[in-house]
């Protein structure tokens, strides 16, 4: 596969309707035995025999190199084995960086944890990293790069910038035709694309991930401050009912407290996907979803109801898309908690 030709602006990749692999190579045990019971082919072909067209698989750089920056080769072998079930499978894949060594999303606002932005030396091991990933993927025709999972803090936006700039252009030197995807602050928020500056360069994806109002996707969420842990949320409910309880989240609560729209439901999504499709437009890039979904805690009719809108939107801006998440992680689809409305579910993404 390694010396087949990626393709050009004239063969884009679709990346239309995609599933994440979450769990697999990223928020995990970083252990033999979890990679290689997790996910195995028999998983790529079914996702392909749903209808789906391509995998985005988030990998945290454990997978990559040790904490010290030495290189796994076992990591970038087992990708080449993902990669190839997919070739297999006839599947398209977005590699996803999920965790960078001095950043993960998880740890948002902690300047200790996250000091990517601040650190010299962890800004050259994440151009490293990513000089490795792209000699070793680059040449792959079915494959797109995404630099960094979910930016979160504003003060941050400048310096992401920069380093965006800097790691395209390592990786423009290695391969010209990749994809290269990435998107704002605030975890992929769709106000923030427009902090983004315009690529210099070709073949640039931006993306936004997709969870609002986060109050109904997110709900009796443990990891998320505030949320009321015990209390069922309906969708689609009125805008008055989703502004009073999403108030209590504050910063997280932001984009439906201060939303223009009077209406929950397609206006309200419309009105918020609008704003990254005016951005991807003023850059002159192709748009991306990357991750958006309902976790399992959430009423299973409501859930439905929330794709279809979502999807209606999606479709009217031909918006590409992966749904958040194939399995486990809370909103694993195989899960027993979709098994009602599973087939409608994978009915829907994949018209």
């Amino acid at each position: 596969m390694s010396g087949r030709k990626v393709p050009g602006k004239e063969e884009e990749m679709k990346l239309e309707r995609g599933i994440n692999l979450g769990g697999f190579l990223s928020q995990c045990p970083h252990e033999e035995a979890h990679y290689q019971t997790f996910i195995g082919e028999d998983d790529l072909k079914q996702i392909a025999g749903w209808g789906f067209d391509h995998v985005r698989i988030p990998v945290d750089y454990e997978v990559l190199e040790d904490e010290a920056g030495n290189i796994r080769e076992s990591g970038y072998e087992r990708i080449k084995e993902v990669l190839s079930w997919c070739e297999k499978a006839g599947l398209e894949a977005v590699l996803d960086l999920h965790k960078a060594a001095g950043y993960d999303f998880n740890d948002a606002g902690k300047e200790n944890e996250n000091s990517l932005f601040s650190d010299e030396i962890l800004k050259k091991r994440f151009l490293e990293l990513w000089r490795r990933m792209a000699e070793h993927f680059g040449t792959y025709p079915n494959v797109a790069f995404e630099l960094l999972n979910e930016v979160v803090e504003k003060e941050n936006a400048d310096l992401w910038n920069e380093l965006i700039r800097c790691v395209v252009k390592v990786i423009r030197e290695i391969t010209k035709d990749t994809p290269i995807i990435y998107g704002g602050i605030q975890w992929n928020s769709v106000n923030t694309l427009k902090l983004l500056d315009v690529p210099e360069n070709e073949n640039i994806i931006f993306t936004f991930h997709f969870y609002e109002p986060l109050l109904f996707t997110h709900q009796k969420a443990y990891w998320v401050p505030a949320m009321p842990p015990d209390e069922t949320i309906s969708y689609p409910e009125t805008m008055e009912y989703f502004i009073e309880k999403s108030k209590p989240l504050g910063y997280q609560g932001e984009t439906v407290t201060k939303a223009e729209t009077k209406m929950m439901g397609t206006a309200f999504i419309r009105g918020m996907i609008g704003e990254a499709v005016k951005a991807a437009e003023k850059a002159g890039v192709r748009l991306y979803c990357g991750e958006f979904g309902v976790i399992d805690k959430a009423p299973v009719e409501d859930t439905l109801r929330w794709f279809r809108d979502v999807d209606e939107v999606f479709s009217e801006y031909q918006i590409g898309c992966a749904v958040w998440t194939y399995k486990e992680k809370d909103f694993g689809l195989i899960g027993e908690h979709y098994d009602t409305i599973r087939n409608e579910l994978i009915a829907l993404w994949t018209k």
